[in-house]
């Protein structure tokens, strides 16, 4: 009787898998296979480089700021950009920008970012992480004013648009290698012995060379 039972059980099992594929082969997908419109495309067409030549009208201060990030930022990244359940944002303080040594944990924070426009680009393609891409041009400048004058970058009154953005000098602009080899190397980028960058130091059994990379420390 026990058998007979297991085997109606274990074909019941197998009836219910195939009703199962059956009706998901039955699903329809309207948008599968089909060509993106113009609108489409564009919409997906939102990289802002380090000239900042597509960046859109608006404009933010760090005051607005704040607010922006207070709604639609602290749940993840902490009240002050200290950290929460990601990364922190903010390193040092107004008035007092971090140059150095980084750490591994510190590279994703705003002040480590080459280009002012960086920061832009993916708070506005990648942010709220909960819904992406929902923030306005204004938000978007005014949650970056309030990051870089947390970052010690700018001012607290300072505006941040399309045109002063740009101009805005990132701390730790150097400290990447150049995109293109330069040749003959700028004296002005060669660490000499004593002296510090960015937070390093040429000590006296090591000394500087000037690649064209830009400059590096080797053992001696």
């Amino acid at each position: 009787m026990q058998c007979l039972i297991n085997r109606n059980v274990s074909k019941l099992c197998v009836l219910l898998a195939l009703m199962a594929v059956a009706a998901f082969g039955q699903r329809t997908y309207p948008s599968l296979g089909t060509s993106l419109s113009q609108d489409e495309i564009k919409s997906f067409d939102m990289i802002v480089g380090p000239e900042g030549k597509e960046l859109p009208p608006g404009q933010g201060t760090s005051k607005e700021g704040a607010d922006v990030f207070a709604k639609k930022c602290a749940a993840c990244h902490g009240r002050r950009g200290e950290g929460g359940s990601v990364q922190h944002l903010v390193l040092g303080g107004p008035g007092n920008p971090k140059k150095g040594p980084w750490k591994d944990t510190e590279k994703s924070a705003v002040s480590y970012y080459p280009y002012p426009t960086i920061a832009w680009d993916y708070i506005n393609r990648a942010m709220p992480a909960n819904k992406p891409g929902s923030l306005t041009p204004d938000e978007v400048y005014s949650a970056v004013a309030w990051l870089f004058y947390m970052n010690g970058i700018i001012g607290e009154n300072d505006v941040m648009d399309a045109k002063s953005l740009v101009k805005v000098q990132m701390p730790n602009r150097d400290g990447f290698v150049p995109a293109k080899p330069v040749w003959p190397p700028n004296p002005k980028l060669v660490l000499r012995r004593g002296e510090r960058r960015n937070g390093r130091e040429c000590r006296k059994n090591k000394r500087s060379i000037a690649w064209p990379y830009g400059p590096t420390t080797r053992f001696t």
